[in-house]
């Protein structure tokens, strides 16, 4: 008689030791390519990504994107409990008509990197588990290094330097903080909020983002890690 539950608990085993070592070997490699860069491939939009080090990428690149999606990052163990609540609170309330997230950079970067968009239950719940992996395993520094590196920022577009040098013709090492400020507004919707040309709601967003860069800008937790360098 087959032991079912022995199966199940080997196949288990088998996938949480498979992801650990994957999680564990992308500390110190860049991801070969994400399935939602496939799919872009798939679809006719083009894959253009360049990887680079922390120390190719300016200060306003890092600021941007925590000031513009996770200003909490440095703090938080991957996940922002009261903004998870708050948009708990505002779904159920709009009962489906609009939808408001509360991804943090850690799981935005689990989704990116090791799953597909979409919004079941059941990919969430696997957010969850590579949130908790990536945040025991890589640390703050290296999990906004591959978000810098792997976030969707238009059509075909992934990471800082690939929008950079298509949208301002220069490195990312370069960007201002008007640049950068763009780039980040569009985060929410990259292939919507595009930042050539400048949509109007990246217009609206980027001059508060640029505040909030000033505001976090003696955060020493923050200044930690925009300031790092491998």
């Amino acid at each position: 008689m087959i032991d079912v539950f022995r199966i199940i608990k080997k196949i288990f085993f088998i996938l949480l030791i498979s992801h650990l070592s994957y999680v564990m070997l992308l500390r110190f490699v860049d991801a070969p390519i994400t399935i939602t860069q496939i799919v872009s491939i798939i679809g006719g939009e083009g894959f253009h990504r360049t990887h680079v080090s922390m120390d190719q990428l300016s200060k306003n690149a890092k600021l941007a994107v925590i000031a513009s999606e996770d200003q909490l990052f440095p703090d938080h163990n991957g996940f922002d409990i009261k903004s998870i609540q708050k948009a708990l609170n505002f779904n159920k309330k709009k009962k489906g008509k609009k939808i408001r997230g509360a991804s943090t950079i850690s799981q935005q970067v689990a989704k990116n990197v090791f799953l597909w968009q979409g919004r079941s239950w059941f990919r969430k719940g696997l957010e969850v588990y590579f949130t908790f992996l990536i945040e025991l395993v890589w640390g703050k520094e290296r999990i906004l290094e591959v978000y810098l590196n792997e976030a969707e920022m238009g059509k075909g577009i992934f990471g800082m330097e690939a929008a950079s040098r298509k949208y301002f013709q220069k490195p990312a090492s370069k960007l201002t903080r008007a640049e950068a400020a763009m780039i980040a507004s569009s985060l929410p919707n990259p292939k919507r909020y595009t930042v050539k040309p400048l949509s109007t709601y990246v217009a609206r967003k980027y001059p508060w983002v640029i505040r909030q860069m000033n505001n976090l800008d003696d955060d020493p937790d923050i200044a930690r890690l925009v300031n790092s360098r491998p």
